[in-house]
């Protein structure tokens, strides 16, 4: 087992974190409704092979950056994947789809961490996404150890705001289950949900890094924060679905809950809805930090205000139309998930050796990976019916 050094040590809690934080998001928010719309039999099964398959997925691309000394995806590519006098032509091409999917997804994080704040404490919105940003990119500033604490922080204090809500749920007044089949587009809309909502593909190399190569503790790390999010999916839909019955709706698991409990779950919303923004954001932006770095060595810092500067930009100056490419984003995610897999493919000939997947790096494995890559992305454009 080799030893690889990254920017700093993580303990295994904060490095699971990081893939929780990652993964935890609005997504699982969204689960109860299209819950609600297939049976419990469909929502299990769901849960079981999207964890399995998306473990693996997690897993395999732990090993190809291990093979590559913890490098990010962009890196790894290059390094794998394209040969030739086009060679650097593709690899930048790849670089800026990656690029343009990441910070889509980081304006979406600072316009809804400001939304928050305008809701809760009444500040302008263009006020709330300032202190929203100045307050969460101050900790990557700090680096990645720094990412992990507050990362494991929120964790923990995520899992206590659903431990609440899951006794206010049961001592107070419920509906019970209404929850049943209704058409099979719904089935791959809820798998796509839950298989987004698993996803901490590009947090991975950090594991790797912080880790320092641990095999056993990638692995474990991986398995444990991936499952964490599997849990708090499994809370908050049993929740909702237990507690408003055939009452809920399309505006998120929350908002249900308040309707049903009663005003004080807003403020638990909130709170919530700050984390689950807050470690996706730090996961994100350190993500594309180094992203950058391995591309321009212009050095961390000045890395991470190039990756986090112009969202602030875009979210103060409500370019819809660039938020609005979110689901041009996620096939573009797709597509790289799918090129990680045949750089994966090619890594796991050139070393001969799988010291992280074993038997389920295999090719039948990275088939089945791909396709479901393509059935999550055909399920974000299902009707829900």
């Amino acid at each position: 087992m080799k030893k690889i050094n990254g920017e700093a040590k993580l303990t295994f809690m904060e490095a699971t974190s990081i893939i929780v934080g990652h993964g935890v998001g609005a997504g699982i928010l969204s689960v109860p409704y299209l819950a609600s719309r297939n049976s419990w039999r469909d929502i299990i099964w769901l849960i079981i092979v999207c964890y399995g398959i998306n473990l693996i997925m997690h897993l395999m691309i732990a090993e190809l950056s291990y093979n590559n000394d913890g490098a990010q995806f962009i890196k790894c590519i290059e390094s794998e994947l394209f040969k030739g006098k086009v060679k650097q032509i593709v690899t930048w091409i790849a670089f800026g789809f990656l690029g343009l999917s990441v910070l889509s997804n980081v304006v979406g994080f600072i316009t809804g961490g400001g939304a928050v704040l305008t809701a809760w404490l009444g500040l302008p919105q263009w006020l709330g996404m300032l202190i929203y940003y100045a307050v969460t990119a101050t900790v990557v500033l700090f680096g990645m150890k720094l990412v992990g604490i507050c990362e494991k922080i929120s964790v923990y204090a995520m899992v206590a705001v659903m431990g609440v809500l899951l006794i206010a749920t049961v001592v107070n007044e419920h509906t019970g289950f209404a929850n049943h089949f209704i058409a099979g587009s719904n089935i791959v809309a809820l798998y796509s949900m839950i298989a987004f909502s698993l996803s901490a593909v590009m947090s991975v190399p950090q594991v790797v890094k912080g880790l320092e190569g641990d095999v056993r503790k990638i692995r474990s790390s991986i398995a444990c924060g991936t499952g964490i999010n599997v849990g708090l999916i499994i809370l908050i839909t049993f929740m909702t679905l237990f507690a408003c019955g055939d009452k809920v709706t399309g505006n998120g698991a929350l908002v249900d809950l308040s309707a049903k409990l009663g005003g004080w779950v807003g403020i638990v919303g909130f709170i919530f809805s700050l984390l689950a923004l807050s470690t996706s954001f730090w996961a994100n932006t350190l993500n594309l930090r180094d992203i950058i770095n391995e591309q321009t060595k212009w050095g961390t810092r000045i890395s991470y205000l190039v990756s986090s500067l112009p969202c602030l930009v875009i979210a103060l100056f409500g370019f819809s139309n660039f938020v609005g490419f979110t689901r041009i984003a996620s096939v573009i995610q797709v597509l790289t998930g799918i090129g990680i897999i045949c750089a994966y493919h090619n890594t796991r000939k050139r070393t001969a050796s799988s010291e992280i997947c074993g038997a389920f790096g295999k090719l039948p494995f990275q088939i089945i990976v791909c396709v479901s890559s393509v059935l999550a992305t055909l399920g974000a454009l299902a009707k829900v019916l």
